[in-house]
């Protein structure tokens, strides 16, 4: 799938009121041998930057993309430990240099961990008309991660 279809489907869902990292995530759910249902479980506590304003679910779904495909999986390998932290940290500086922070209360300008800061992104349309770009974005950058590393 181009990226712009991976764009696509991963607005398709945030707009359906799933979370910001289940969209990233299930978006890129075949790639990473699991189901969209598997997808929608594993990102539902992440979104809102796990509820309390820390870094925005968008780019932690792709962060799970990341590690699904290249992560870790043996005990004690240095390379795959080193692998996967150099690309957590490419995601981390990409989304903060494109949007200006990977934390979603600098990103929204409200504390959304507070029943105030959550009702005042409710009533500026935050949530509906911003946050779809952070998905946008989390998805444009990992599909350019996931390119260069196929490069290599």
């Amino acid at each position: 799938m181009s990226e712009k279809n991976k764009r696509d489907r991963a607005l398709e869902i945030f707009s359906a009121k799933m979370h910001c990292s289940q969209s990233v995530l299930a978006a890129f759910s075949e790639e990473c041998g699991i189901s969209k249902e598997q997808a929608f479980r594993l990102g539902s506590c992440f979104g809102s930057g796990m509820r309390k304003g820390e870094v925005c679910g968008a780019c932690t779904g792709a962060l799970m993309v990341l590690g699904l495909l290249y992560g870790e999986t043996h005990l004690g390998n240095r390379e795959e430990r080193e692998l996967s932290n150099r690309l957590n940290d490419l995601m981390m500086r990409r989304f903060k240099e494109a949007n200006g922070s990977y934390k979603c209360n600098d990103l929204l300008g409200y504390d959304i961990s507070t029943p105030e800061g959550a009702q005042k992104v409710r009533e500026k349309g935050l949530f509906t008309e911003f946050c779809p770009k952070m998905v946008a974005s989390a998805v444009d950058i990992l599909e350019d991660i996931m390119e260069e590393f196929h490069e290599k």
